[in-house]
Parts: structure tokens; sequence; C-alpha cells
């Protein structure tokens, strides 16, 4: 029966994900039909159809694909080690970590290091933001490791250190120019605005290979899910595993900062509805809860995009529009 039910939920979120590609490769100031987007795939389209998707949107789009898995993967991770389904990224510090430390090197770094670096700038951004998302996790694992790591005192220290890590932004981008000010505001509320080939091939295979890594730990993860006492009494080293799923959580956060800024509840909402979907065997969980973030930044990019076309709303603000009340509804069934 579960199985039944897992393929069912599959199908249709797999029906729904196609319709979101459609959506976001159609959808834009220059219309273009399903059909028309087929023939460009198959390498049949007009010089003005191959740009509008091949060098804009389908690069845009699978950045958004990849950090959408990243957050959903790390937030699947978090609820995991701390056992609250109220865990995320972007509400514990780890995503304001990472978009500290960036915020710090758009605002401070050497006007010429682009062309220093040449083709290996890409890669500077997002090691700058893994940096800043571990020594985040490192402080707030410290801090809430006391007589062994409690769930909640290290939800609850996380909560924090996100308060004052974004305000540590707001006061750093109010020290800078206009110029930067606006840049990094854009950049923190969430955006795949500039997403091109060049974050594409960056991003897919960091993900990629973090996303297979959770898969194949997929029994530890069910084991972390029971209490403490059961854990250990099936011979895991909880303290060692927390710690390894923490660096995954880490990388992936800090990945999909570094390239889509601090997009908040993605990593929240989609955990939640994939477990109650399929139940909380992260074999399947995992999955599906990618596939449900893709679907909604994707859907949420393309409303960002074209709303209020020509002015562009960073996605983040659109998918917290959809997030903020989801995460008082589980706030209020929290006992």
């Amino acid at each position: 029966m579960k199985k039944k039910r897992f393929r069912i939920v599959l199908i249709i979120l797999l029906i729904l994900l196609i319709a979101s590609f459609l959506v976001t490769l159609c959808w834009g100031t220059y219309k273009i039909s399903p059909l028309e987007v087929i023939n460009v795939l198959v390498g049949k389209g007009t010089k003005l159809q191959n740009t509008a998707i091949l060098n804009i949107r389908l690069p845009r789009m699978l950045v958004g694909i990849f950090v959408a898995v990243a957050l959903s993967t790390a937030g699947s991770i978090l609820q995991t080690i701390t056992k609250n389904d109220l865990a995320e990224t972007g509400i514990i510090g780890i995503n304001a970590g990472a978009a500290v430390a960036a915020v710090l090197f758009i605002t401070y770094k050497t006007a010429n290091y682009y062309s220093e670096l040449g083709s290996l700038s890409i890669f500077v951004l997002p090691f700058m933001a893994i940096i800043g998302a571990a020594v985040s996790s490192f402080i707030m694992y410290m801090l809430s490791s006391k007589n062994g790591i409690k769930p909640k005192r290290l939800l609850l220290i996380g909560i924090g250190m996100n308060s004052a890590l974004n305000a540590f932004i707001v006061f750093s981008t109010f020290r800078g120019g206009v110029g930067d000010y606006n840049r990094v505001l854009v950049w923190t509320s969430g955006s795949l605005w500039g997403s091109g080939w060049s974050y594409a091939k960056v991003i897919i295979p960091i993900i990629t290979l973090m996303f297979i890594l959770v898969l194949l730990n997929h029994k530890k993860l069910d084991i972390l899910n029971l209490s403490d006492e059961l854990s250990i009494s099936l011979g895991l080293n909880i303290e060692k595993e927390r710690k390894k799923f923490l660096s995954y959580v880490v990388i992936l956060a800090g990945t999909a900062t570094a390239f889509a800024g601090n997009i908040g509840f993605l990593g929240l909402v989609s955990p939640h509805i994939a477990r109650k979907l399929v139940g909380p065997y992260h074999k399947h969980f995992v999955s599906i809860s990618a596939i449900i973030s893709v679907i909604i930044i994707l859907l949420a990019d393309s409303v960002s995009r074209n709303l209020f076309s020509p002015i562009e709303i960073p996605v983040g603000i659109t998918v917290s529009i959809f997030g903020v009340p989801y995460f008082i509804y589980l706030m209020m069934k929290e006992k």
C-alpha cells in the first residue's frame, strides 16, 4: 500500500514538475508556446527563440532547480537532526552565515578580482558562502553541545544567531554605498536574476554529489529520527553522524545561498509536505521533498519575473509569501 501511495504521489508530482518546466520556459516578456520550446530543445528554433530559451531561461531554470534541491535536502536533514519540523537553514542561521560571508566579500572585494582570477572567479563566492555557513554552524554547534547536543537547544540558539547575523547584514549594507546596498538587498532577499551557464556548471555537480551522498545514507537518517537512546542501542554513533550530516547541510545551504541569495522557508515547507505525503522514511521522503521544492521555486520565479514586469521581484519574497503562513500554521500545531 505504501509503495502504491508513493508511486501515485510521484506520478502526480512529475506531471506538476513538467508543467512548471513549461511555465518557466514559455512565460516571459517574449512568450513562447510549448511546441516552440520543444522545437528549440531539438535544435529547430529561430535565433530569437534560441536566445530566449537556451541563453536566458534554461540556465536560470537549472540553477533554480538545484538551489531548490539543495535547500529542501538541507532542510530535511536539519529537521531529522533536531527532531523538529520547524528547523530550516534559513531559520537557524546557516543561510545567514553564508550570506554574511558573501556580503562582506561583495562589499570589500578588490575592484579587479574578476579580471585577475578570470574563469576561476565564479568559484570564489560559493567558497566564501560555504565558509560563512560553516563558521556559523560551528559556533551554533559548540554553543548547543554542552553535556551532549540537545536538538531543542540547537534550534533555539540557531534562531538567536539568525537574528544577530541578519542584523549584521543590514548594518553592513547601510555602511556601503547606494549601489552596494541595492545589490546586496536584492541578493539577500533571494534572487535568480543573472543566473547563467557559468553558475549552472558550478552548482549542478556540487549539489548532485551531495544529494547522492544523502540518499546513500538514508538508513542512518532513519535511525537518527528515532530517540537518542534507541539510536545508540542500534549501534549508531549519533554525535559523529550529526556532525557529518551537519557538514552536508553546510555545503548544500552555503552553495545554494551563494548562487541565489537567502531564500527562506523552502527548506521548511517542502520536507514537511513530503513527510505528510509519503511518510518519514528518507529513501522516498528526501526525493519527494526535492521535487516539491523544485515545483515551488520554478512557479515562484515565474511569478516573480512576470507578474509586475518589467520590474522583477526577488524570488525569495514570493516563496516567503507562501512560506510564512505555512510556518505560522506549523507553529499553531506545535504542542
